[in-house]
């Protein structure tokens, strides 16, 4: 199993990156949540001089059995045609990642298709696809931990060829069911708080999207003390691949750009693992699947844009990273009160 010593970065430079902030040409804290990100950035990397290096976004893919049970409108076969879909550049993360200069990582983590070779695929699967869940456990100890350390290795990977900030994103047909399982049983709030629309239920099928959970719930009897146990029981491969990813670049001091619901589910298992997890975190958007805003108020986050989306793909992120590297401008470029031989205010 992943063993990570994870702590919070040393906030011996808090108040010299504070006060380098304060003092650029603006009133103090005119430039808002811009500042508050420029010295999140800065306390990570324990400089005042802050960089965002091949910002980069792994879209990590898997199929779910618990599509057995009708909890989503769409066919398990979307998630192949999605990733391929990925590959051929038509998708928007696609659109949204080369526009913002964004490397962009495809990672086949347990879809059920057996792929042909794509320079662009990093084929990485576990299993074809998760149990279903309304059963059985979603997988093994043994495969979720497998999992959570591939998902490690990748970003490990990615880290050493120059990449210090991440974002993940996810494609899987039924993993918002997962998500909202993994909420319920980590936040312990009600299973109709948790539950949403997916990728497009009606209100009836929200509803017995919510019954599948509680019934499975029920039926594993979920232990919030075990993350590990919980994530192998209601999790995807994708999930539990994002997962490690997260915590690996928390140990090696990455910024990592949370997206939306489902990937803010792979953090509530991290932050169990690893409470600290959350200072390395920009939380990218709120995104509009029910569960989210409740999601972010669990982990006291505030998230950057509220854009009404919830497509997931990794696409809030994909549109927060220009806001992070202008906030790490902001600090590097923007002159102080000296430098541009401004007053300051006065001092009483």
């Amino acid at each position: 199993m992943l063993n990570l010593n994870i702590l919070s970065p040393d906030p011996v430079l808090k108040d010299p990156i504070q006060k380098r902030i304060d003092l650029k040409t603006k009133p103090p804290g005119s430039l808002g949540l811009i500042e508050n990100i420029a010295a999140k950035v800065a306390l990570i990397q324990q400089t005042l001089h802050p960089e965002i290096c091949r910002p980069t976004i792994a879209v990590m893919a898997g199929d779910h059995g618990i599509i057995e049970e009708g909890v989503s409108p769409f066919p398990g076969e979307v998630t192949a045609q999605m990733v391929m879909n990925f590959l051929n550049g038509g998708a928007a993360i696609n659109v949204f990642a080369s526009g913002n200069k964004i490397d962009l990582k495809i990672v086949d983590a347990g879809v059920k298709f057996n792929f042909t070779d794509f320079p662009a695929l990093i084929k990485a699967k576990i299993q074809p696809g998760t149990e279903n869940f309304a059963k059985h456990p979603a997988m093994s100890n043994k495969y979720c931990e497998k999992a959570i350390e591939t998902g490690a290795g990748l970003v490990e990977k990615w880290y050493l060829e120059g990449c210090n900030t991440i974002g993940f994103g996810e494609m899987g047909i039924g993993n918002t069911t997962s998500a909202a399982a993994l909420m319920a049983v980590i936040t312990g709030l009600p299973v109709d708080q948790c539950t949403g629309a997916g990728t497009g239920l009606d209100q009836q099928g929200i509803m017995h999207k919510a019954q599948v959970i509680r019934n499975a719930i029920e039926l594993h009897q979920g232990n919030p003390k075990n993350p590990l146990e919980i994530l192998a029981t209601f999790g995807g491969y994708e999930i539990a691949m994002i997962c490690g990813g997260m915590l690996k670049a928390a140990s090696l001091k990455m910024l990592i750009i949370v997206d939306g619901f489902i990937t803010t589910s792979a953090l509530l298992v991290a932050h169990q693992m690893a409470p600290a997890i959350i200072d390395y975190c920009i939380f990218s958007h709120c995104s509009d699947e029910a569960g989210h805003r409740k999601m972010l108020q669990y982990l006291k986050a505030t998230s950057l844009l509220n854009l009404e989306m919830r497509l997931g793909e990794g696409t809030g992120a994909a549109l927060a990273i220009p806001l992070v590297q202008a906030a790490v401008n902001m600090m590097n470029n923007m002159a102080s009160f000296e430098e541009a031989k401004v007053s300051n205010r006065a001092k009483n």
